[in-house]
């Protein structure tokens, strides 16, 4: 959209339709001391060459993935997009296509929503699946809050603290002024103590947040924790690595009762820290207190296959005291992404993912634990992402890295500030080349 500015007897037209005198007069109302009383200190003003030019020097700045060597983790990672998911998700019907209000107007858009929830309950083992939500971290909290509906305890959740920072971050804004108690289970050692859940879990308590991998890298005891949030009536729900199940066994095989996660490794490449994609699924029973939109599929008046909008319970579709979300839209071109992913590589090729990620893995810790200095931070199995603990510190190790090219991190602080720790993850497309040239880096 072009910008048009306004003449000096366009603006005093408009002050005159408003009934104000003068641009001060209509900003009177902004106290002093929140007005810049000084011109603002940009530069002179440059030609339309200069100007194309000075911005293609800012946009060099800017590196993506292909042009470094990125061992980068912590909730977003470097993974192979084949090219037909870009050429499909392009599609001038996909690319524009909002929210579809008139149903009956989009049945393309709804097909490819009702086959991503049929692809997420394939993947975590669950009955069903919403039409996506804004990523990983709301999709724990919105988990959260079905668990208290489902359960009527509405005052008590237990997280451990080997989950996410940042989604645990989001559940304490989230429940915050609600009056429920966010009960955190220390991990000090990279993952969760049964008796210490345990000692946490009670009556009152509506789920137990499990992430699994979780933030360190480390595989929970899984089966065992939602069988003691289940012991006390409480909901499990698991945050998972949607590639992770292409080897570990599925949520829903030993019992999760809401499963979510972060959809960015299936076909979202990194950019800038979004957008991405909540996936959310749960068992059958727990339908109807399920947030944002259910596509379904029906059949018309002359018995044709069709889709439909099941169930929509947010706010724009329903009155707000029976809306069970304030999920606006769904992050749709992304499920779509999703979508095209999954079924490009199908179940095999996702095994083959998965798997590379987690040999490559395996194989990159042994490497840099030899490395003098470096350690493996937790003795746990893991999938694809590990703790390496650093005798030096983890931000210098970091910034070493990254001036030779690998990209590194997230550091992570220790309770006492201490910064000693680093994630690496490595996923299918890192190289035999590239893990030894980071071990080669980190050793000189």
């Amino acid at each position: 959209m072009p910008y048009l500015f306004s003449t000096p007897d366009q603006q005093q037209e408009m002050l005159d339709a408003i009934g104000a005198a003068s641009m001060e007069e209509l900003l009177a109302q902004v106290p002093g001391d929140l007005r810049l009383d000084r011109p603002l200190d940009i530069p002179p003003a440059l030609t339309e060459p200069e100007l194309e030019r000075h911005l293609r020097q800012l946009a060099a700045k800017n590196v993506n993935g292909e042009k470094r060597v990125c061992f980068l983790g912590g909730g977003a990672y470097d993974h192979f997009v084949p090219a037909v998911v870009d050429e499909i998700v392009s599609r001038g019907e996909f690319y524009t296509a909002y929210t579809p209000y008139q149903a009956e107007a989009s049945q393309g858009s709804l097909q490819v929503f009702f086959e991503f929830q049929t692809l997420i309950c394939q993947l975590t083992g669950m009955d069903v699946a919403n039409a996506s939500l804004y990523e990983g971290g709301t999709a724990v909290s919105e988990a959260v809050f079905m668990a208290q509906r489902v359960t009527g305890r509405h005052n008590r959740v237990v997280v451990l603290g080997s989950v996410h920072p940042q989604y645990r971050d989001v559940v304490d804004t989230y429940t915050r002024y609600l009056g429920c108690e966010v009960v955190t289970v220390p991990t000090p050692g990279g993952f969760a103590e049964l008796e210490d859940v345990e000692a946490a879990l009670n009556d009152q308590t509506a789920c137990l947040v499990i992430q699994h991998p979780n933030y360190f890298g480390c595989l929970e005891d899984a089966a065992d924790l939602v069988e003691a949030a289940h012991n006390v009536g409480a909901l499990a729900v698991l945050s998972v690595n949607p590639i992770s199940l292409g080897v570990l066994k599925r949520p829903g095989d030993y019992g999760a009762d809401i499963v979510v996660a972060e959809g960015q490794p299936l076909g979202i490449p990194l950019q800038y820290g979004g957008p991405y994609l909540g996936l959310f699924a749960c068992r059958e029973k727990f339908v109807r207190k399920m947030p944002g939109r259910l596509i379904g599929q029906a059949a018309d008046r002359n018995g044709r296959r069709c889709y439909v909008l099941s169930l929509q319970t947010r706010e724009q579709h329903i009155r707000r005291g029976k809306a069970t979300s304030n999920i606006c839209t769904n992050q749709g071109l992304l499920a779509i992404r999703a979508t095209l992913y999954l079924s490009t590589l199908g179940p095999q090729g996702l095994k083959e993912v998965a798997t590379l990620c987690c040999q490559k893995a395996h194989d990159a810790a042994e490497k840099l634990a030899s490395v003098p200095g470096l350690a493996l931070a937790h003795d746990r199995p893991f999938f694809n992402e590990f703790t390496l603990r650093c005798n030096a510190d983890a931000t210098a190790l970091r910034d070493k890295a990254a001036r030779a090219g690998v990209d590194v991190g997230p550091e992570l602080l220790a309770s006492d500030g201490s910064n000693r720790s680093l994630l690496i993850a490595v996923t299918e497309q890192r190289t035999n080349e590239e893990i030894n040239r980071l071990a080669e880096v980190l050793h000189s």
